[in-house]
């Protein structure tokens, strides 16, 4: 007897943004959105702000982007 059963794939992005940690994270999904079909999940991994001067220029999340494998 077969089971029948979904496969999930995840893709690393990097994103930023030079307003806040949230819109880095939206703008990396969104992206992401354009050409991965059927995402379910987006896990932050990793948040890095570049600093100059005592002041934050841009804000980087490193993102997995999950998602299940048509077909």
């Amino acid at each position: 007897m077969r089971s029948e059963g979904s496969v999930a794939r995840v893709t690393e992005i990097v994103a930023d943004s030079t307003k806040s940690f949230e819109d880095a994270v939206m703008t990396g999904f969104k992206r992401a959105s354009k050409t991965l079909r059927g995402i379910t999940g987006v896990r932050i991994k990793d948040q890095y702000a570049q600093v100059q001067e005592g002041e934050i220029l841009r804000f980087r999340v490193t993102l997995d982007i999950i998602f299940v494998l048509e077909g």
